[in-house]
């Protein structure tokens, strides 16, 4: 079931989670029990979400193919080998990534085949191995800095290190491993170019997405004229808009507009429901305004659905007709109504227009229009050279990753390989897969790890017990299990890693390896890697709670640039101007996201809050949304080049920017803010509201001086009051650990 952008229809619990999305969450500080039992329940939660079965069944059939033909041609040994390429290739594909997915199935492939053959010439000398073991593991953790893909591929390389070692007894043998290995990820590649799967699919989604969530946000604008706006599906748009040399000569011209499209309706839509600068606040003006919004959010969402499926959507005739501009709106109101008709006629275009092969004749899209412009994979890597230099700071999460990686991926092999028990490997590379930069991903992962390893396992043995040994029906059984992994992937880590330990138990089985002898081994090892994994965060870890000071510092600052950029734009309106308020706008937003996902980090980890409290972060969150918001609505009409100039803007912008600099200085530092220059300016500015020179922009300036006003509310404190804050937060925490203990206590008795 789907709504009407295409995407899979609330249900709802997804109704309540995105209501709580735009409210930051209560930051206290979580007692160890309490988290562990959040991280149990987010480990084994399943994701409602979209599956692709067709991606699967193409995937399984690459690792069928090498499975096959390596057994029938050569030995198990050698399609061990090629499952464990072809597999891992498989996986990276359905990785969130915008490069295409032949290009990650052959780095996969190719990057595996070199750690394993790397590791098997060093794995004669135990020191030496473990030297290269630890090196490998910390560049693989510094992969994090070039993005999640990155890293979890070469998470994927260390585990096939450990794995494939052990299966070659020369050098020879060792290079046609690798080349085999290579072979998977190359079969994998040649499979996605031969039969596409929706091209384009997770752009077309991406940029779908943006257009459905503007939708969304002028449907609550009808009702909540200040409603919350989060820019994460724009900023997702955006990073998929990137293309390389290649990509832009085949990307579909639907994919190449609308991002800017749906940029450009926000603040519109913003700016015509505020009762302030738009719209008033009752009245046939405001019910003229809610008519605009309904249609605006049913032409979005068509044009939403259009771009995913392909097809040209639908709008409703009423929607349509909507699009007049009446005499009841006046002033700022019926300027952004105006704008408003003339970009929902641009998005019209685009819904109507929509062929089922992508293409479009859209004239939103000019022909001169350039592309974002995405490294090859060759450019790419200074890139993550500079990005990897810059993470190699003490205090940086992916430095302190690929520390703990390195430790505990080099110490668990050393413990595992004393152990009376076979196949010591698995407990370092069960360590490996479930470690993640953050605390509550590495946690729920090894939770996850170990339920569905214990589950998939049963199921194996179980299947291997009753069948007895038979090398083609376990190939085949492990075809099925992989393409089940990869079915699931998405719906929870817990479940896909159910099959893929069926998986590596019937490629055991393929190889000749009795249950009795693997099993019992691999759930023990597995639980020996998880629970390194985890000590290793407590040893070492890298909490985001003491860092939330500075991330909030980086996103008023960066808002201070946003919005002094805004008022450069009125002070001497110019294309470099709009230009410098663009790249404002997208550093503002970077900084927010920073700080949304250290917030969202800090609230599940079992650390006491410092330096912001609870009820500090949710309004000073609420006012740097507040300041956001009002640069945005005044950036809805801002002059053209040649329009009217407004020199009072220029020292208010010089003012502000002063000011919120400062400020994140005093916020890092715990000192309590001051707005002196922007006050000062304030007074200045000569109120023209009865020359009617510039009445809606001063009145939006001091929209911008109450959004300050409040952020030095919440986060200034007297000693005395961050003594008083400092005990209840300590108390809070008490009585938590107390309400956890005595539940506990009811529970065992």
């Amino acid at each position: 079931m789907e709504d009407r952008a295409g995407r899979p229809r609330l249900t709802p619990r997804r109704i309540a989670e995105a209501t709580r999305q735009y409210v930051p969450a209560r930051l206290e500080a979580v007692p160890w029990l309490r988290a562990f039992s959040e991280v149990v329940r987010s480990g084994l939660r399943i994701e409602e979400t979209r599956l692709e079965p067709l991606l699967a069944l193409r995937t399984a059939t690459g690792v069928a193919l090498v499975i096959g033909l390596t057994l029938w041609l050569v030995s198990p040994a050698y399609a061990a080998s090629a499952a464990l390429g072809a597999y891992a290739a498989g996986g990276a594909t359905f990785q969130r990534t915008w490069r295409p997915r032949k290009v990650i199935a052959l780095g996969a492939g190719v990057s595996l085949a070199v750690s394993t053959f790397v590791g098997y010439l060093a794995a004669g000398q135990l020191v030496t191995f473990l030297l290269l073991l630890a090196v490998w593991s910390f560049a693989a953790g510094m992969a994090w800095a070039a993005g999640s893909t990155a890293g979890i591929v070469a998470a994927t390389t260390v585990g096939g290190m450990l794995v494939t070692i052990t299966l070659p007894t020369s050098v020879g043998p060792a290079l046609e491993h690798a080349g085999v290995i290579a072979l998977g990820g190359l079969t994998q590649a040649v499979l996605i170019l031969l039969f596409p799967i929706r091209r384009w699919g997770a752009h077309r989604d991406a940029l779908a997405d943006a257009l459905a969530a503007v939708a969304d946000y002028a449907r609550r604008l009808k009702h909540d004229p200040t409603a919350p706006f989060d820019p994460e599906p724009l900023m997702t748009a955006r990073d998929a808009a990137g293309v390389t040399p290649s990509q832009a000569r085949t990307r579909p011209p639907v994919l190449h507009g609308p991002r800017g499209l749906a940029e450009r309706i926000r603040p519109v839509v913003a700016t015509l429901a505020d009762p302030h600068v738009g719209a008033p606040a009752k009245g046939p003006g405001r019910d003229r305004a809610r008519e605009l919004l309904d249609a605006t959010a049913d032409i979005l969402d068509a044009a939403a659905r259009s771009i995913r499926r392909g097809t040209p959507a639908e709008v409703r005739p009423g929607s349509v007709d909507v699009l007049r501009v009446h005499e009841v709106l006046e002033g700022p109101a019926r300027q952004a109504a105006e704008r408003l008709v003339e970009l929902l006629g641009e998005a019209l275009e685009i819904a109507g227009s929509c062929s089922a092969r992508g293409r479009s004749s859209t004239p939103s899209v000019p022909e001169s229009a350039g592309f974002l412009v995405r490294p090859t994979m060759f450019r790419l890597v200074p890139v993550v050279v500079r990005a990897v230099h810059r993470e190699l700071r003490h205090d940086s999460p992916v430095f302190r990753h690929a520390v703990r990686l390195a430790a505990v991926a080099t110490l668990g092999y050393v413990i595992a390989t004393r152990l009376p028990l076979g196949h010591g490997y698995w407990a370092p590379i069960a360590s490996v897969m479930v470690m993640r930069p953050d605390f509550h991903q590495t946690y729920a992962r090894a939770v996850a790890r170990l339920a569905g390893t214990l589950a998939g396992v049963a199921l194996a043995t179980g299947i291997v017990w009753a069948m007895g040994p038979n090398a083609q029906v376990y190939g085949a059984l492990a075809v099925v299990s992989v393409g089940l992994s990869y079915t699931l992937i998405r719906t929870g880590y817990a479940y896909s890693q159910c099959f893929t330990a069926a998986y590596v138990v019937f490629l055991l089985g393929m190889g000749g390896q009795a249950w009795e002898q693997t099993v019992p081994d691999r759930v023990a090892l597995t639980l020996l890697g998880g629970a390194l994994a985890m000590l290793a965060y407590v040893v070492f870890p890298a909490w985001e709670t003491p860092r939330l000071p500075g991330r909030l510092a980086d996103w008023l600052a960066a808002n201070g640039r946003y919005a002094a950029a805004v008022l450069r734009s009125y002070a001497e309106p110019s294309h470099k101007h709009r230009a410098d308020m663009r790249k404002a706008l997208l550093a503002s937003r970077e900084a927010r996201a920073a700080w949304q996902e250290a917030y969202d980090r800090a609230r599940r980890e079992p650390v006491r809050p410092r330096g912001l409290t609870s009820r500090e972060a949710q309004e000073a969150h609420e006012a740097l949304e507040g300041l956001g918001r009002a640069a945005m609505l005044m950036e809805s009409h801002v002059p053209r080049a040649d329009g009217r100039s407004f020199p009072e803007a220029e020292r208010f912008a010089d003012a502000l920017e002063t000011d919120t600099a400062q400020a994140a200085v005093d916020v890092r530092e715990h000192r309590n803010p001051d707005w002196g220059r922007v006050e000062e300016a304030l007074h200045a500015w000569e109120d023209t509201t009865a020359g009617n020179r510039s009445p809606v922009v001063r009145r939006e300036a001091e929209m911008q001086k109450r959004a300050l006003e409040d952020l030095a509310t919440a986060v200034s404190r007297t000693p005395l009051e961050r003594d008083v804050d400092s005990a209840r937060e300590e108390g809070r925490m008490l009585a938590a650990v107390a309400a956890d203990g005595s539940g506990t206590a009811h529970r065992d008795g």
